[in-house]
C-alpha cells in the first residue's frame, strides 16, 4: 500500500530512495531502540513512541508535501532514512538523515542528503537548507561539514532542548 502517493523516488548511483511503506515499521523501531543512534532525534524511545513518530512522518508528507524518504541500496537492502523536515516550532526547513546499524562508515548519509538537497533546490525551488544537530553529535555534524554545511547558532529546538543549526550551502554553491 503506498502511504504516501506524493513521494517521488529518487536514485543515486548506489542507492533508491522511495516512499515510506507500513513495512519500515520494524527497521524504525530498531533506530529508536538504539541509545546511539537515536539520540539525535529524542531516542531511545519504546516501540510504540517509535510507531508514533513514523505515522506522524507520514502525516507531515501530507500536510507540507515533503518529508522523509526511506533509503535502500539497489538490491533492496534498507540503509536508512533521509528527508525534509519542518514540524511546528522548527526555525526553518531542515535536511535530516538517518543511518542505520548496518549503514554506518560508507558514505550513504552524505550520497542520500545530496539526493534530497537537490531535489530541494531543483525540484522545490528552495534556496536555503539547515540541518539541526545535538551538539554532542559529532557523527552528523561530519557529515554536515561534508556536506558544505556550517554552523551558524545555537537556539532552543522546542522538542530536543539545545540544538545548533548547520546551515547548506546555497543551490548555485554547490555541484549538480
Amino acid at each position: 500500500m503506498t502511504l504516501v502517493p506524493q513521494c517521488p523516488t529518487l536514485t543515486t548511483d548506489r542507492l533508491t530512495l522511495r516512499a515510506p511503506q507500513e513495512s519500515d515499521i520494524a527497521a524504525v523501531a530498531a533506530f529508536f531502540a538504539d541509545p546511539v543512534r537515536s539520540v539525535g532525534f529524542g531516542g531511545p524511545e519504546d516501540e510504540h513512541t517509535a510507531w508514533r513518530w513514523f505515522a506522524s512522518m507520514i502525516g507531515h508528507w501530507h500536510l507540507r508535501g515533503y518529508g522523509f524518504w526511506f533509503a535502500d541500496l539497489h538490491d533492496g537492502t534498507p540503509v536508512g532514512m533521509t528527508g525534509l523536515w519542518n514540524p511546528s516550532g522548527w526555525p526553518e526547513p531542515e535536511l535530516g538523515w538517518v543511518l542505520y546499524a548496518n549503514a554506518e562508515g560508507k558514505g550513504y548519509a552524505v550520497e542520500m542528503a545530496k539526493a534530497v538537497r537537490h531535489h530541494a533546490y531543483t525540484t522545490m525551488g528552495w534556496t536555503t537548507l539547515t540541518s539541526n544537530i545535538v551538539p554532542d553529535n559529532d557523527k552528523s555534524k561530519a557529515v554536515a561539514r561534508r556536506l558544505g554545511a556550517k554552523m551558524e547558532r545555537v537556539y532552543e529546538n522546542p522538542a530536543m532542548g539545545t540544538d545548533e543549526l548547520w546551515r547548506h550551502p546555497a543551490p548555485h554553491e554547490v555541484a549538480a
